[in-house]
């Protein structure tokens, strides 16, 4: 647990000190911090928000742009998701593992820094024994840096 969250931790500092992002998705109650897309590599760090204390599920995804152009990027990537409130009562914190495939679209010109994400992500529980396919839509702002 100790080392999931030092993890978490530096990811999110790492996402801070450069171009970050900030998506909601509303049909999935998820919120996410990323660092910048726009980059080959990125990271996206999911917090499920529908909830307090029944469930902290967190899904961390180290992304990669498969396709980038002018409006749209294309990426993938893997993600493992974790709830900590699973250490309270001694069950594992892992959950289990997705798959993301997906689009963030500048759909306005004179807002360039507003994106409409959408992915697709196969998830499996962590024994792989039960999945789902899950869908994603959302909005995200991209922070810029001041110049």
């Amino acid at each position: 647990m100790k080392h999931v969250l030092a993890a978490f931790l530096f990811c999110l500092t790492l996402t801070c000190s450069g171009q970050a992002s900030v998506a909601y998705y509303p049909f999935n109650s998820l919120v996410s911090v990323s660092s910048n897309a726009d980059r080959a590599f990125w990271f996206d760090g999911r917090l499920q928000t529908n909830t307090v204390f029944g469930s902290l599920s967190t899904t961390l995804c180290p992304m990669v742009n498969v396709a980038r152009k002018a409006q749209v990027n294309y990426y993938t990537g893997l993600g493992i998701r974790f709830n900590a409130l699973n250490g309270i009562d001694d069950r594992d914190i892992l959950e289990g593992y997705s798959l993301h495939i997906g689009v963030r679209i500048k759909p306005l010109l004179m807002l360039p820094n507003l994106r409409v994400a959408f992915e697709i992500a196969p998830y499996s529980r962590k024994d792989f024994k039960t999945g789902n396919l899950q869908s994603f839509l959302g909005l995200v702002y991209q922070f810029r840096k001041k110049e």
